[in-house]
Order: structure tokens, then C-alpha cells, then sequence
């Protein structure tokens, strides 16, 4: 496969992505939006942090590391596939091993709930780790789906898995509210279930089809899919332990702020309930756009370089597009990234008094929303540098840093308990701001040495025009005089008239994008947008 076909099929799997995020949390914003009339915010806490920790650390840990390791290690042959699925078996034993371990401690190291106002504490945890163990069923599908670029496949089966989830949610929030945990625990049981079924009836019907013969699928029958002689590649394997050393102090970084908030109970659960609204809320444009982003061009970054080898032993006009894409890239999360942070601090309180009327959008709500829009601009800039380092970095690299994110997960541990001693809910974004801050210098200067020998200068990306640093410094100004003058308690009329000068600013600030950013202008006409009207054309 060329890298032009490499770049076309990453960016019509970042459009599906995009997507698909689009999708999953539009569901998602409508479905907090109608739980909060009906449960309690002590409930939400429960569920949204201590129960969601659960899951994202049993998954991210029995899977992260073999995923990052199969998907830039793997070649065509049969041969090679079949080392690559007996590898991703072992996630399966490995998730029923940390599902245990978990288990024990949410159920005897954590604080356990009120069973008044959260009943069935005992039975989520467990109901919890089995929909985690259950998804890591269909691991080695979805590796063989990514790396095939069925991006079809991944849309239709998450889709699928998140509507049924949100529709047994809404019908069991209104007809048996006193079930409790019980309604979230099933719903979650539902969707991790659907993801398997949808895989495996995929797969079914494509193995040994015309189909899988024209695009000359390496696998031919079902039972190639399950483990068989020979056992594993050990160079894939010591891979894998590097990655799997470096995830489970990512997981830390991650979810930091939810530890923290789990293991040392620096708010009660209601006023988890209440940060992990507006935690979704601010991240939402990141889920959105930035990680589809990262997770598909980490896949193109690694087909095109040849990991650990140096930019001048790489064929050149592989190592110039590469180093294009990710100036483009760099560019167009900055710009996005800059715009969430410049009116998100004026439309904060306006949006989260929409959203959940006062019980969100008095106390420090408003505040916690405008420190996040801030910090989206650093998850915007982390995401890409970093899905170019890992699929840059040697095998010795990616060790030696598992040395640096050990340092970032012990001082983000410590930030966030002293700045929220200090600062409150405020605390966990400024210290992740701070550590998000460390990982970006890391990548930034790890990125300037790969390129330092090549004529190629990627991070000027990182370089927005005057006149487009103009436009947003004249929109922060003008949005948040309009906030001051016209809203939020001023009626309707005065809201509406808030809304329209946003979006005078903001219209003026993607004029200044269209006149000085005609790359980017360029790269998004081409490569992404393209790509979306297939993505339409094919659903439609």
C-alpha cells in the first residue's frame, strides 16, 4: 500500500471517528441531561466516577498496551497474524486477573456508599468488571478491523452498542428508578455485549467471502481466529511489555483526577457527580474531533516511518509527507483548541445553565467550565505530538520514557491533592494543565530532534497567523463584555443577543482562518472533508 492510500485511508478513518464521537456523545449529552431530572447527583458520582474508573482501568490495562504494540508491529502475512491473534488472546486471561483485583478493592479498600441514597453498591462493582471482561472478547476483531481499516464496521457496531445502552437507560431511569445502580450496571452489560456480537456476526460472514478474497484478507476461516501453533513473535511481545509499562502510568494521567478522587475523598460523591458533568461537557470537542484524530493518524504515522530508525536512513518522501500532515495537524488542533478556549470562557455559565439549570450552573460550576476550555487547548496539542512520538520512538525510547510518565503520574498525584486542597474541583484541572503542560515539552522537543537533520520544520504548525491571533484576542474581549452586559439573567432576548455576537466573533475569527491558514484551508478541504462526504454519501 503506498502512503498517499495510507493518508487516504487514516483520514476516512479519522472522518468515521469524528463521526462516530459525534454521535456517541450527542447521545450521551442528551441522556445526562435527562437523568439528572430523575436520579440523584450522589447516583450520578457513583456511577460516572466510581463505577466508570472500574471499567476504563480494567479495559485500558488488559488491552492499551496490545493494541499500540500489534497495530505498529504487524505485517500482512498469514504467519505474522497468526502470532499477532495468539498475542491478543492474552488479554482475556489478563482482564479476568485485574477484574478480580479491582473487585477486591472497590468492594473492601474504597468507602462504600449510602445504600440509601445508592443502593447496590456491591452488585454494580462486580456487574461492572464483567462488562469489561466481556468486551475484551472481541479484541483480536477489532485489532484485525483497525489495521484493515474496516471503519465501517467500528460506526455500525458502536452505534448500535451505545443506542441500546441509552435506551435501556432512559426506560429503566423512568419505570424502576429504585432499581439504583442496577439500571446503569445492566445498560453497560447491554452495550459492551452488542460490541462482541457485532464483531463476531461481522467476521462470520466475511471470512471466506469474495470479499475478504479481492482485498486478500490474510485470515480465511473462524478458526484462524482462534489461538493455534505457532505462538508468538517475542520481539511483538517485549514490545507489548514496553507499552503495557508506559499504559499503566498513562492510565494514571488519564483518569488522575478520578483516583484521586476515589482513593482519597477530597469530594463527596455529589460533588463528583456534579465535576464529572462539566469534566464531559468541556471534553466533549476533544472526544469529539481530537482523539479520532490521534487514534487514526497514530496508525498512519506508523505505517509510513520505520520505528527507531533514524530520518535519514527513511525514504524521504515518506519522512516529507509525514512531517506535512503532522504540521497540518498541529495547526488545525491549535486553531480549534484556541477558539474553545477564547468563548468558552464567555458562553461557560450560559451553557451549563441550559444544560442542568441551576443545579449546575451556580457555585463553581461556571468556573470549573472555563479552566476546562483552557485545558482543551493543551489535550488538542498533546494528542497529535504524541500519537506521532509513539509511533516514532524505538523500543529503548519508548522504555526510557515510561521513566518520564512515572515522574508526571507521581507529581499529577500530588498536584491534584494539594490544588484541590486549595483550590477545590478547580485544583484537578490546574494540575492537569500543569502535567499536560510537561508531556507537550517532552514531545515537542523529542519531535524538533527527529526533524533537526531534515529540511522539514513540522512545529512551525504551532505558528497561528497575526491576524488570526488578532481576531481571537478582539472576540475574547468583545464575548466577554457581552456576558457581562446581556447575560445570563437578563431573560431570553438578552441571552439571544449574547448568542449572536458569539457568533459574529466567531465567524470573524474563521474569515482570518480562511485569509492566512490557506494550508490548512488546503489540508481540511482534501483530506478531511473528503473524506466526511464519503462517509455521507455511504450512510445515506
Amino acid at each position: 500500500m503506498s502512503s498517499e492510500d495510507v493518508l487516504k485511508n487514516a483520514t476516512t478513518l479519522a472522518s468515521y471517528n469524528v463521526l462516530l464521537q459525534v454521535m456517541f456523545r450527542v447521545l450521551t449529552f442528551l441522556l445526562n441531561a435527562f437523568t439528572l431530572r430523575f436520579v440523584s447527583k450522589e447516583l450520578i458520582g457513583v456511577v460516572n466516577v466510581r463505577l466508570t474508573l472500574l471499567y476504563s482501568t480494567l479495559v485500558f490495562l488488559s488491552r492499551e498496551a496490545f493494541r499500540r504494540a500489534c497495530l505498529s508491529g504487524v505485517s500482512g502475512s498469514n504467519y505474522s497474524w497468526r502470532q499477532v491473534i495468539n498475542l491478543l488472546w492474552l488479554t482475556l486471561p489478563l482482564s479476568v486477573v485485574w477484574a478480580a483485583l479491582l473487585v477486591w478493592v472497590w468492594l473492601w479498600l474504597l468507602e462504600v456508599p449510602d445504600p440509601q441514597s445508592v443502593p447496590h453498591y456491591g452488585s454494580a462493582v462486580v456487574l461492572f468488571a464483567l462488562s469489561g471482561v466481556q468486551e475484551l472478547l472481541a479484541e483480536p476483531l477489532w485489532v484485525l478491523a483497525q489495521a484493515h481499516m474496516f471503519v465501517r464496521l467500528k460506526v455500525v457496531a458502536e452505534s448500535l452498542a451505545m443506542v441500546a445502552k441509552c435506551s435501556v437507560t432512559v426506560v429503566l431511569v423512568v419505570l424502576a428508578p429504585k432499581w439504583g445502580l442496577y439500571i446503569f450496571s445492566a445498560a453497560h452489560l447491554l452495550y459492551t455485549g452488542s460490541l462482541v456480537l457485532c464483531y463476531v456476526i461481522y467476521f462470520i460472514k466475511f471470512l471466506g467471502s469474495e470479499e475478504a478474497a479481492k482485498k486478500r484478507f490474510p485470515l480465511h476461516h473462524v478458526g484462524d481466529l482462534l489461538p493455534s501453533r505457532p505462538l508468538v513473535d517475542w520481539t511483538l511481545a517485549r514490545l507489548t511489555w514496553s507499552f503495557f509499562k508506559q499504559s499503566f502510568l498513562k492510565q494514571i494521567l488519564t483518569e488522575g483526577e478520578r483516583y484521586v478522587m476515589t482513593f482519597l475523598n477530597v469530594l463527596s460523591f455529589g460533588d463528583q457527580g456534579v465535576y464529572d458533568i462539566i469534566n464531559n461537557l468541556g471534553s466533549m470537542v476533544a472526544r469529539f474531533i481530537f482523539l479520532p484524530i490521534e487514534e487514526s493518524f497514530y496508525i498512519f504515522f506508523a505505517k509510513v516511518l520505520e520505528r527507531g530508525c533514524d530520518v535519514r536512513r527513511q525514504k524521504q518522501e515518506e519522512v516529507a509527507m509525514a512531517a506535512e500532515v503532522l504540521e497540518c495537524l498541529l495547526k488545525l488542533v491549535l486553531v480549534i483548541g484556541l477558539v474553545i478556549a477564547v468563548f468558552g470562557y464567555a458562553f461557560s455559565h450560559l451553557a451549563l445553565d441550559i444544560y442542568g439549570g441551576s443545579l449546575l450552573s451556580s457555585g463553581a460550576g461556571p468556573g470549573l467550565l472555563r479552566c476546562y476550555s483552557g485545558y482543551v487547548l493543551l489535550l488538542a496539542i498533546n494528542g497529535v505530538t504524541e500519537c506521532f512520538v509513539f509511533a516514532a520512538m524505538s523500543q529503548e525510547e519508548v522504555d526510557k520514557y515510561n521513566l518520564v510518565m512515572l515522574a508526571l503520574s507521581v507529581s499529577f498525584l500530588f498536584l491534584s491533592y494539594v490544588l484541590t486542597w486549595w483550590a477545590g474541583a478547580v485544583g484537578f484541572i490546574l494540575a492537569n494543565c500543569l502535567n499536560m503542560g510537561f508531556r507537550i515539552l517532552h514531545s515537542l522537543l523529542y519531535i524538533h530532534g527527529y526533524f533537526q537533520a531534515s529540511p522539514w520544520k513540522p512545529l512551525r504548525g504551532l505558528r497561528p497567523s497575526p491576524l488570526l491571533m488578532l481576531a481571537l484576542g478582539a472576540s475574547a474581549a468583545v464575548t466577554a463584555l457581552s456576558e457581562g452586559v446581556f447575560c445570563c439573567d437578563r431573560g431570553w432576548t438578552m441571552r439571544l443577543v449574547h448568542v449572536g455576537v458569539g457568533a459574529a466573533c466567531l465567524l470573524g475569527v474563521f474569515a482570518a482562518v480562511l485569509l492566512t491558514e490557506t494550508r490548512l484551508v488546503q489540508f481540511v478541504r482534501t483530506q478531511l472533508f473528503s473524506n466526511m462526504s464519503d462517509v455521507r454519501k455511504q450512510f445515506c
